[in-house]
C-alpha cells in the first residue's frame, strides 16, 4: 500500500469540491487497471454523491422548463 498526504491552502468550497470531484474521476479512471484508490475527506461522499448525479440541481429547475415550454 502508498499513501499519499494532500495539503490544500487557499482554496475555495467550489474548488474544492471540484478538486475531490476530479480525484474521484481519476480513481475511476485506474479501476480497470486494478488499482484500488480510497479518498478520504471530510464530506466526500455527499459531494461526489451531489457532483455526479444526473439530476439538474437547481432548485427551481422544474418551473424554469415548464415556463419555456408553455411560451412556445
Amino acid at each position: 500500500m502508498k499513501t499519499v498526504t494532500l495539503n490544500v491552502n487557499g482554496i475555495s468550497q467550489g474548488q474544492w469540491s471540484t478538486f475531490l470531484l476530479e480525484l474521484n474521476l481519476m480513481k475511476k479512471a485506474w479501476k480497470p487497471y486494478g488499482v484500488d484508490v480510497k479518498l478520504k475527506a471530510h464530506s466526500i461522499n455527499k459531494i461526489i454523491e451531489k457532483g455526479t448525479s444526473v439530476n439538474d440541481p437547481r432548485p427551481n429547475s422544474k418551473r424554469v422548463q415548464q415556463n419555456k415550454r408553455s411560451k412556445a
